[in-house]
Parts: C-alpha cells; structure tokens; sequence
C-alpha cells in the first residue's frame, strides 16, 4: 500500500519518478541495495522492490526457469539458495550425506555404466541392461528387456556399451546389436540394428535422438525421422579402426560426430564426409571430449621427438583450426573432460598420475594433482572441486583451490565412470576381467562372486531434501550383510535421536 502512494523518490535535493529510481538502482548488488534500504523509509521500498531481487536471482544462476510472479519475496529467494549452496559445499567437504550401492546381481559382471542427470545405466555380462533413478530412495531399477527372436534361446551376448540421455537408451551389445530404448514408453526397445562386427564405439547426443555406433571401418547415425521411424541416416567409411566417438552437442541440421581412429580425428558430416580434423602419421590419440564449439583430445608421440611430449590439443570445430596444445607429460593422457567443465576451463587425466586442470586461454596447467597410483581413469571437475577416479579403484574428491585432497573412497575394481551435480555423486568400478576364473559362471549358479561383479555408488549430499518418512538405503539393509555398514558417511536414521 505505501508503494503504491510512492510517485516521487527523492534523490537528494531532486525527485525522480519511481521507474527512474528503479533504473538506477538496478546497477546495485546486494550489499548496496542493504544500505540503500537503510536510507529512508521511501528508498527502503525501492530497494527491496521485487524486480531487482528477481534480476540478482537470475544474474547468479538461481530459480532461472521460474517467472517473477513464482514467489511473494524474492530477497528472501536468494537468501535460502545461497544458503542451501553452501550446506552442499559444506556437505561435499566433510562428506555429510547419504551413499548407497546400486546392485543386480543376476547381471553377473558389471560391462559398461553410464549416467544423465542422476538415472544411471548399467549393461552387464548376463546381457541384460539395468536402469537407477538415484533421484528417489524408494525406486526398484527396471530391467530394459531386449528384443528376443525366435532363435535366442542360449545365453545372451555380453553389454559392450550403454549411453543414457535425457530420453533414450542405448546399448550395444558384443555380437554387433544395438538397442534403443525410449525412458517414456517402458521396456520394450523402440528401434535395434545391426553391425556385421564387434562395436568399437557408441555415442549418443547429449540432447534429442541420435545415436552412433563404430564397427570395423565404418560408423553409423541413426536417428527418427519426422514420423518418428528411425533409420541410418548418415553412414561413413573411414581408413582406420574407431577408438572414440562423440556426437557434438547442440548442432542444428544433421548430426555431426567426432570420431578418433588411431592417429586421426574426423570430422564426420553429411556435406564433408571424410573430413580430417587431425592426422600426424604414428602418434595414436588416448582419450576424447567434444563440446558444442571445440574437440580436445590426448596424443601420444613416441620418444623419437624429444622436445614435443603428449599434449591435449583443442580444435575448434567451425574452422578445423588447431587453437591450443597443452601440456606436456611424459605419460600419455588417458581421459579429458571438456564439455562438463566450467566455461575456458578442462580436466585431463594422465597415466603419470596426474590430473591437471588447464586454461584455455594459457598453454601451461593451473593446477596439477599427484593422485593415482596406477594412472587416471576418469575425471570431472566444477567451478571448486575435481572429482578424480584411477585405475586402483581409488575415488577422489579435490578442493581446486588449495590443492588438497578432501577424501577418497576406494573400491577392488577401476573407477570407469564419474559423474556428479551440485547435490549427488556417481561412481562405477568396472572389473578389466570379464570372465575371472572361479567365479561360479556354470549355469546352474546365476550369480558371480561379489570380488568379481563391480559396483555403482550414489551418494547424495543434500541430506536437507531428504523427507524424515524416506528411508535411506541403510535402514533398509537386513543388518547381516557387508553392504549394510556406512563407510564413515554420517547419515540420518531414524533411531539416532529417540
């Protein structure tokens, strides 16, 4: 009501209508906009007027799909998202949260595991496929059912690959098959095909539906079309074996992959079909990351050229121009992570133990981390933390910061898959051996020895959202298994305060 009676904000000896004074003040932050407020009962008004509290929302990256009229004080919105960001923060470095171990153990050993946004996958030796919502406690993973002919009677091929997406599904599996799923239309495939070899490689883009898979010397892209039925739409024949693929993000018009055989990186177009990105004969590419604009990728040279060592180059993929090499390490790079990175920023792993966070703007590392015993294997990193996963099953959580390490959480088998948000974490360990010995494989006996399956961890950090009436995964452990202790994560169960 006395906003309403506000026509003329006095600014010192003059008076400016309310919109004008709300102009101004609109190239305040939110410690001056707290002392404007201390001025006057009239610049009390403007200063916590709710337009300029929704625009410091957005501008720090709150609330950004809602609308002004989504809440009644949005001064008091700011205030509750930066302090739950800093619970989590808290929560991240002390490790206060909740961890659970996704597990089928009919799957037998753990092939591929991939994850989008808290739903995870898992393709197993038995050939099936698996899926986890970790974003609610109380949800029992579907089984993706392959299409069975008549003739499938025997045991199913092993999972190679599995992808997830926002919408589909996807596994490739070691006799050449590849099933897509839609996570809408239940567990029936929507569309399969055929390779006549073993996959290399499989990719699925970030957003939409396409998929592409490496066989041999040739890779395919599939995808719907507009009547939803899905067909090849591009298939290229290359020189080389296929060992990375990536679809690039965000392309309007036909798909455009990134494929790196050996030692060349294409650039795979339907108008430029046989496109070399990079080619220098006998220094083999060892690791992949494609964002919207650029491709960063490892290269390995052989001793002979002493003054160049393995570098991370970055292409940018409009021009085909080589912008940056980076590094220079006596191991070869054996993963990067562009596309989840903060803007300029990447994250490389190396089998000198090393992660090393790099500039694009410089040539030479921010910060390097001696960190794994046997070589990285997978890496991840936000605007203050990495996330770093080795070989000897180590899983790492680092303060980018102060170089420090904050805690580690080791499991029997390589860290091949890290993924996290603001609030949860996930991890798979991926045994190499496929087939162990002794590991009870006779068919009579379905499952295989604990030591020999891998295992998935999520954790969540944001222990605040979870509802008294959830109970956490401990609690609902039957006591007399392994599994059922806490692994020094302080979590909440129901009896702690009686």
């Amino acid at each position: 009501s006395f906003q309403n009676e506000i026509n003329e904000v006095p600014f010192f000896d003059i008076q400016l209508p309310y919109e004008l004074a709300l102009k101004i003040f609109q190239y305040l932050g939110k410690t001056e906009l707290g002392r404007c407020a201390q001025v006057s009962r009239t610049w009390k008004v403007l200063a916590e007027d709710e337009v300029l509290w929704y625009r410091l929302c957005q501008q720090e990256g709150y609330l950004l799909d809602m609308s002004i009229s989504d809440h009644s004080c949005w001064k008091l919105a700011l205030k509750n998202c930066r302090a739950r960001e800093r619970t989590l923060k808290t929560n991240w470095k002390n490790r206060i949260g909740a961890v659970s171990q996704l597990q089928y153990e009919l799957g037998k050993i753990l092939c591929d595991v991939h994850s989008c946004d808290g739903v995870v996958i898992a393709g197993y030796t038995s050939g099936e496929v698996r899926l986890w919502d970790t974003r609610t406690w109380d949800y029992t993973a579907p089984i993706l059912e392959p299409m069975h002919g008549p003739g499938d009677a025997g045991p199913q091929p092993h999972v190679s690959f599995v992808r997830i997406n926002s919408s589909l599904a996807v596994a490739a599996y070691e006799d050449g098959m590849v099933s897509v799923w839609s996570l809408m239309f239940g567990r029936e495939p929507i569309h399969r095909y055929q390779h006549n070899q073993r996959i290399q490689a499989l990719a699925l883009g970030s957003e939409g539906a396409t998929v592409a898979t490496a066989s041999g010397f040739e890779v395919k892209v599939e995808s719907p079309n507009d009547r939803g039925f899905w067909q090849t739409t591009q298939t290229f024949e290359i020189q080389k074996l296929v060992n990375f693929l990536n679809l690039v993000p965000d392309v309007t018009g036909s798909p455009v992959t990134v494929a790196a055989a050996e030692d060349i990186v294409y650039l795979l177009k339907a108008e430029d079909p046989g496109k070399v990105l990079h080619s220098v004969y006998g220094q083999p590419v060892t690791c992949l990351d494609v964002s919207a604009h650029e491709a960063a990728f490892g290269v390995k040279t052989f001793g002979w050229l002493l003054n160049e060592p393995n570098q991370i180059l970055l292409y940018n993929l409009e021009t085909s121009q080589c912008l940056k090499k980076m590094g220079n390490s006596m191991g070869d790079f054996t993963c990067v992570n562009l596309q989840n990175s903060p803007p300029n920023m990447l994250v490389t792993g190396n089998k000198d133990r090393r992660v090393r966070v790099f500039d694009l703007r410089k040539s030479e590392s921010l910060c390097s981390f001696y960190a794994h015993q046997l070589g990285v294997s997978a890496v991840q990193m936000d605007d203050w933390k990495i996330v770093s996963g080795g070989e000897e099953g180590l899983v790492c959580v680092w303060d980018q910061r102060m170089g420090t390490k904050l805690w580690e959480m080791h499991a029997r088998h390589p860290v091949r898959h890290v993924w996290f948000n603001s609030h949860s974490l996930i991890t798979a360990n991926i045994p190499d051996d496929k087939t162990p010995r002794g590991a009870s494989i006779t068919d009579d006996d379905l499952t295989a020895h604990r030591k020999h399956r891998g295992i998935i961890y999520a954790y969540e950090f944001s222990v605040d959202q979870l509802a008294v009436e959830s109970i956490l995964p401990i609690c609902r452990s039957s006591y007399d298994e392994v599994t059922g202790y806490n692994y020094n994560i302080g979590l909440a169960v129901p009896y702690d305060n009686i």
